[in-house]
């Protein structure tokens, strides 16, 4: 882990950490998940956290082992149906939905001369910074769509780092899922976990929620 006076930037996951869009995710896939039979769960749930869309809909047929039962064309189908149907939760959001202590803490990095990316699986992650009044905050966003591989394997967050100029060691990243952790960690970033700490027990530094974020908090604990 780098020292906290090496930081001079920050990649931020979106769901969960900026904003709880993992709800409408979930409702979402539930509906995809009850329309084709396969038993929903929390452990599905959970792992469906910081997943690509196709990935997660692989996640889901496996689980009613149904992944032989849809052609490639059937599930690209199903995955539009699934984000046709959370686009619609999305546009009901306001500033309102951002997690307490957030745009206070991007407020304070800002301040600071810090850097920030947004390194998100999500494609609508634009949209949503847009209804959050957010998207002054985040000016280099990873497209998800150049990317070869999904969390928790390092890419995304390597170009995360790379949108801002700088190396991976410069930056501390930002997530809420195990996926994500392990991703920041393979990319060589310092890692900030937001959640139980028993299941983010590989990130560098824990906040049992975004309220607890700021940098003085950070700071006592990278270079404690």
């Amino acid at each position: 882990m780098a020292k906290f006076s090496d930081i001079k930037g920050f990649v931020f996951d979106l769901d969960g950490v900026i904003t709880d869009t993992s709800v409408f995710h979930s409702q979402a896939w539930h509906q995809v998940a009850d329309k084709v039979g396969a038993p929903w769960s929390k452990e599905l749930e959970d792992g469906l956290k910081g997943i690509s869309r196709m990935d997660s809909l692989e996640m889901i047929l496996k689980a009613g082992n149904l992944q032989d039962k849809y052609t490639d064309d059937q599930k690209v189908d199903l995955a539009t149906e699934k984000n046709t149907n959370y686009l619609k939760l999305v546009d009901q959001m306001t500033p309102a939905n951002i997690l307490p202590g957030i745009k206070d803490f991007l407020d304070e990095i800002k301040d600071g001369g810090y850097l920030l990316s947004l390194a998100s699986a999500s494609k609508n992650a634009p949209k949503v910074l847009q209804k959050l009044n957010l998207t002054d905050y985040f000016p280099k966003i990873v497209d998800p769509k150049t990317l070869t591989h999904g969390k928790p394997d390092p890419e995304i967050y390597i170009k995360g780092a790379e949108l801002i100029d700088l190396e991976p060691e410069q930056c501390i990243g930002v997530e809420d899922a195990a996926a994500g952790v392990e991703s920041i960690n393979a990319a060589g970033e310092t890692s900030i976990g937001i959640g139980d700490k028993t299941i983010l027990k590989d990130a560098d530094v824990n906040f049992a929620d975004t309220a607890e974020m700021t940098l003085k908090n950070i700071e006592a604990q990278m270079d404690a």
